[in-house]
């Protein structure tokens, strides 16, 4: 697909979404191959702009609580009908549907979102149901959508990917929710009044979910070995980072203080990543199907 400046200037504008909301996953993206960097910073902005949609934005613009549904329906509306023009007058959007329509992303991963994100307008307690399937549209397809851009950016056309790489984007994304979940309860439950988790005071919920945690991180890492090489060091800088996340709430009882990585330590583990990881990438390969190990 030809770059326009129409596509370049949505391009850029989707790039200053990530810029200004996570320094985290902005040294992750950055430390991907250039192949497929502009495409999740694509999916990292809109997920972002819907996100701000039922997160507060919205309501601090004086947004009753049916008109913020009625923009989030807009949005997903329009998404759908860029993909399928390939040209849509919202700049963001237009960056998405240019990723997806390349790389394969549909509405199989879609409509979860979306939905989750309505759940958040009506929603305040989650059982354990509730909340898997909240993390599956919130968080999983998330995931999935960047693991369609990893198996597919530059090729001919798409390709379902590897069984083995769609457990680890999965987990991989349950797991960094559920770490979000943790650290920034003091928020979600005081703004928003929102609990995701039912942890609260229960010591013993918040080792389950933590544990849960862990488990998912190790499932996770098991399958970056797998990904094209020029996504590997930044998946794995991600994981490393959410990995020390994990590590600091094991150690913090009191959640009413969001954790965080410092700068040189984030520093040492994106270079960790690049010295395990780094590797000639061929846009030809195709990631074994296997399963990793249990």
């Amino acid at each position: 697909m030809t770059d326009t400046l129409y596509d370049e200037t949505a391009a850029a504008a989707a790039a200053s979404v990530i810029r200004a909301y996570s320094t985290s996953f902005g040294l992750a993206t950055n430390l991907l191959g250039s192949r497929v960097r502009r495409h999740v910073r694509n999916v990292y902005a809109l997920v972002r702009v819907a996100d701000e949609i039922v997160d507060g934005a919205a309501e601090a613009a004086g947004v009753p609580l049916d008109e913020q549904r009625s923009v989030l329906d807009a949005l997903e509306t329009e998404t759908y009908a860029a993909i399928e023009r390939g040209f849509s007058a919202n700049l963001i959007v237009h960056a998405f549907a240019r990723t997806a329509r390349e790389c394969g992303i549909g509405r199989v991963h879609i409509e979860p979102f979306f939905d989750s994100m309505r759940t958040d307008l009506d929603t305040a307690e989650h059982d354990d149901a509730s909340h898997d399937d909240y993390v599956y549209g919130s968080a999983e397809v998330v995931g999935l959508m960047c693991l369609q851009v990893f198996v597919n950016a530059g090729a001919p056309s798409p390709r379902d990917p590897a069984p083995a790489l769609v457990s680890g984007a999965r987990r991989l994304g349950a797991a960094f929710q559920d770490i979000n979940f943790l650290r920034d309860h003091a928020d979600d439950s005081g703004r928003l009044g929102r609990d995701y988790l039912g942890v609260g005071a229960a010591d013993t919920r918040r080792e389950e979910v933590l544990a849960r945690i862990d488990a998912d991180l190790d499932a996770a890492a098991a399958t970056i070995p797998l990904l094209p090489a020029d996504c590997r060091v930044a998946v794995a800088t991600a994981h490393g980072l959410f990995a020390s996340l994990a590590a600091k709430l094991h150690h913090t009882e009191d959640l009413t203080t969001r954790v965080r990585v410092p700068n040189p330590m984030k520093a040492a583990i994106a270079v960790r990543a690049a010295v395990a990881h780094r590797a000639p990438f061929s846009p030809r390969r195709t990631p074994p199907s296997r399963r990793p190990p249990a």
